[in-house]
């Protein structure tokens, strides 16, 4: 299963105000450290989260990267209606990205 890729115009049409939680990974195609985190999150995708994932190319998305201030790659926002709540940066596991994805959503559910 592969996480949805999004384009930033894309991103910015979408209608997320009080639509609940979605988590949209930064990363560049010339990051290895990228590719293993997609690969954990692919698996915790798997495993059926309550959060909709996206994934987007940092060096396509000026404008997000400049407005959320992203660091580095890779980088995991957890978004609520729309905007950013939670920054993650280190991909430590399966068991860390996925405790992490549930509580999130799970807290969105409320």
């Amino acid at each position: 299963m592969t996480i949805r890729e999004i384009e930033e115009d894309a991103w910015l049409r979408l209608d997320r105000i009080g639509k609940g939680r979605d988590a949209l990974f930064f990363s560049s195609p010339f990051c290895g450290t990228c590719k293993v985190a997609e690969r954990m999150l692919e698996v915790v995708q798997a495993m059926q989260v309550p959060v909709t994932l996206y994934k987007i190319n940092i060096n396509h998305a000026i404008k997000l990267r400049s407005a959320w201030k992203i660091a580095s790659v890779p980088c995991l926002v957890i978004l609520k209606d729309g905007e950013p709540e939670r920054f993650e940066y280190a991909m430590r596991s399966v068991e860390h990205i996925y405790t992490f994805l549930k509580y999130e959503g799970l807290a969105g559910a409320e």
